[in-house]
């Protein structure tokens, strides 16, 4: 036996796990349960604090001719008013293109706007006191939906496009031509929590906030450009969310700002915590679209020519829409080859809030396109749908790149599909449908089986990196601390996992702490389904940066060589010399030994030139299918969701208890975007859905009774912690198949003619897509 591998040694490579790949509960899920985890507004407030309360504008767009607050001065335990003039310096809290005021000024842009905030001694009298103010308009008729704008080219910025090959040739020289549009809803993001910020100075004109972010970075600089004063002066902390999914990636800033600005004109700590109402008509949605398609096939079904046009509703300013749009072109094929293909997008400005980052980012969008010109093909040909899908998938290693120039080298689609319909007895079913349909004329079902291939990234590149913070105390203890933000995800207890398993100590050894901007700098948002990806790898490099320096020390402590040093079961091992990792410490300590690290990690092979419009711009993709089943009521509109059948790609799971409750999350959110949750405005601009009483989000009742989900088999080809896979994002573009689903159930009405169904699909649109079916069919 070698030096290096000593009799009774194990390998380092070759230690079994103890804590990665493992179920292993959310960090916080008693405390969830309870009622006892906090978040901002259960933070202890400090003596003295203000609550401010936000006062919108009653019109959608206009100039602002009178702002009367006398009223509102006047009111009980009132403090102050702020309005623009009272910014110190840039009345802008936007992340990107300097086009969010925090107070709007001499015009209103949208119906809600902020146009001046109270600040009062209880939450109840800045709310009351709002209500008092006098605002008037010269009120223009407003621009709301993605038709208005259109009408009037009202772009916002300029349009984008990916090209490849001759696509009016392909069109004209196809045996099989098809075109058609599909309108696409947006969706509230509706978390737990809403917005809140607590902002609180501190000495030397510092001030520390607590926000409810997915962003302390970004909160940070909003703050300082507010204020005028340096980053380093203001301090972000987020120990947790009540919910996010991308509701607070850039649109927290705003709240945080207000509530920094109240502090700084009054010296006492501000508090900001949005009523539901107000919430939803201040803050952004996922972007609807209306997408247009032509394209042309074979008689098998095969594509050979796509062209596909998108045009969203960014609302009145920028926000992240340019990003969002880029990623519903990125996704607009889904998981197929598109031979011949432009894919051109169009943003447009409304009168409306700005809409923003939402779960899946724009790619939900892009891929039901790609979905519903699956289903017409297959319509067109009288074929299964399941079949044309499988044809028009990516291969190997032919047609096997991108339009926008990636050559996709982990392509497992066909296999998780072809796994998903033997385990969903999809054909079988499939049959049964038929028969059920051909002998039932009110109740009809509908089948489909999806797939997802999502790229995981920033597609702004310099975001794809992470820092974290790993302390060692003198008892072994290892505090930790990283740039991701927890959101109910179980993002924090997967980075412990991580630190645990490199460190070889038990998991309770690891304590959690809230991100904090003065411990980990210049983060990137927890967005992108990136958030363990980045966080836990720089993890595991500050972990494995420390425990390199404590194995170097007890190697010359033992006159043993480095190679033969394991850390396992909360042990440090050579041979047959043993310590407690505690007792390693100490002495490592009393050795004068740096215990502490700050890791970083930089996403590799990343590249992405925009103004070529090529690269590569996903480390890799996350692939995934569902299979779902659902019964009609062609008379009401009525649906219910028989059975789901979910496999999806997580790679090598590093929590399967945590990644099953976000691939179920995030089906059932998807689900609620594409069949119940409808955004309506009025003509003015009003949004008329702003509460839980007219915006349906799914229940517990909408879960189906059958629900099944397995993991697919498969560790990610990429070197990423642990060979896991993201799993924030992907599955919910897995209710996909709820859609396609429905529309197959209609189909059966009259499979002579195409269907035309929007999203959402609710009850009244499902009956209008009924009616349209027995039109065209003369019963």
């Amino acid at each position: 036996m070698t030096p290096e591998s000593p009799a009774g040694q194990i390998p380092e490579d070759q230690i079994p796990e103890r804590h990665v790949h493992r179920s292993l509960k959310h960090d916080a899920a008693e405390r969830h349960v309870q009622g006892t985890a906090p978040y901002v507004d259960d933070i202890r407030e400090p003596e003295g604090t203000l609550h401010v309360a936000p006062g919108g504008s009653p019109a959608a767009r206009g100039r602002i001719t009178r702002l009367d607050l006398t009223a509102v001065l006047a009111a009980p335990d009132v403090v102050a008013v702020l309005t623009a003039n009272d910014v110190p310096a840039a009345n802008d809290v936007s992340p990107v293109a300097g086009d969010d005021p925090l107070f709007a000024a001499e015009r209103v842009e949208f119906h809600g706007q902020v146009v001046f905030a109270v600040v009062a001694r209880t939450r109840d009298a800045a709310r009351r006191a709002a209500a008092r103010a006098i605002i008037e308009i010269d009120a223009e008729t407003p621009l709301v939906s993605v038709d208005d704008a259109l009408a009037v080219d009202a772009d916002i910025m300029a349009d984008y496009a990916f090209r490849r090959g001759d696509v009016a040739a392909a069109l004209a020289e196809g045996p099989c031509r098809l075109e058609g549009h599909l309108r696409i809803g947006g969706q509230e993001h509706f978390y737990l929590e809403g917005q809140a910020a607590l902002a609180v100075p501190e000495e030397g004109g510092s001030y520390t906030v607590h926000s409810s972010t997915q962003h302390p970075s970004e909160v940070q600089h909003v703050v300082a450009r507010v204020l005028g004063i340096a980053d380093a002066a203001v301090t972000v902390e987020v120990r947790r969310m009540g919910g996010g999914f991308g509701g607070k990636e850039s649109q927290a800033s705003g709240w945080a700002a207000m509530a920094a600005l109240a502090a700084r004109r009054t010296g006492r700590p501000c508090k900001v915590r949005l009523d539901r109402d107000d919430d939803f008509i201040m803050t952004g949605k996922r972007h609807d679209f209306i997408a247009g398609y032509r394209c042309s096939h074979d008689l098998d079904g095969r594509l050979r020519g796509v062209d596909m046009q998108f045009a969203s509703r960014c609302g009145y300013s920028h926000d992240l829409s340019s990003s969002i749009n880029d990623r519903t072109m990125f996704h607009a094929d889904n998981a197929y080859y598109y031979p011949d293909v432009a894919i051109h997008s169009r943003r447009m400005k409304t009168n409306t809030v700005s809409n923003t980052a939402f779960r899946g980012f724009g790619g939900p969008q892009g891929m039901l396109l790609a979905e519903r010109l699956m289903d017409r093909i297959a319509w067109a040909l009288d074929l299964d749908p399941l079949d044309v899908r499988y044809r028009n998938l990516y291969g190997t290693t032919d047609r096997n790149v991108t339009p926008y120039g990636m050559t996709v080298e982990d392509n497992i689609a066909a296999e998780v599909m072809g796994q998903l319909e033997a385990s969903s007895d999809y054909r079988r079913r499939r049959a049964d449908i038929a028969a059920f349909n051909a002998g039932n004329a009110v109740l009809k079902k509908g089948l489909a089986l999806t797939p997802i291939k999502f790229g995981i990234s920033f597609t702004t590149t310099f975001l794809n990196q992470a820092g974290a913070l790993v302390h060692v105390y003198q008892d072994g203890s290892v505090h930790l601390n990283h740039g991701g933000t927890e959101m109910g995800q179980g993002l924090f207890i997967k980075v412990a996992q991580v630190v645990a398993e490199e460190f070889g100590i038990a998991l309770d050894r690891v304590k959690i702490s809230a991100t904090h901007t003065g411990k980990v700098p210049n983060t990137s948002p927890t967005a992108a389904s990136s958030g363990t990806d980045m966080n836990g790898m720089a993890a595991m490099n500050a972990a494995a940066e420390i425990k390199a320096r404590l194995a170097e020390f007890i190697a010359r402590d033992w006159q043993v060589p480095v190679s033969s040093i394991s850390f396992r079961d909360d042990q440090v091992r050579s041979g047959e010399l043993v310590l407690s990792f505690a007792e390693v410490v100490k002495k490592a300590y009393l050795a004068r030994t740096h215990l502490s690290a700050a890791g970083f990690y930089a996403t590799p092979k990343i590249t992405w030139d925009r103004a070529k419009a090529t690269g590569r711009p996903f480390f890799y993709f996350a692939y995934g299918a569902a299979c779902a089943e659902v019964t009609i009521d062609t008379w009401t509109g009525e649906f219910t969701l028989d059975r789901v059948d979910i496999l999806h790609d997580v790679g090598k799971s590093l929590n399967p208890a945590i990644d099953l409750g976000q691939i179920e999350g995030g089906f059932v959110q998807g689900m609620g975007w594409l069949t119940m949750e409808e955004l309506v405005y009025d003509a003015k601009g009003r949004l008329r859905t702003h509460a839980p009483s007219t915006y349906k989000i799914p229940t517990a009742r909408d879960v189906p009774a059958d629900f099944r989900v397995a993991f697919f088999d498969g560790a990610n080809r990429e070197a990423t912690v642990y060979r896991s896979k993201a799993v924030g994002e992907p599955p919910l573009m897995l209710a996909n198949a709820v859609f396609s689903a429905i529309a197959d159930a209609i189909h059966a009405l009259n499979p002579a003619h195409a269907v035309a169904l929007d999203a959402p699909a609710t009850p009244e649109a499902i009956l209008f897509a009924c009616e349209a079916q027995r039109a065209a069919k003369g019963a």
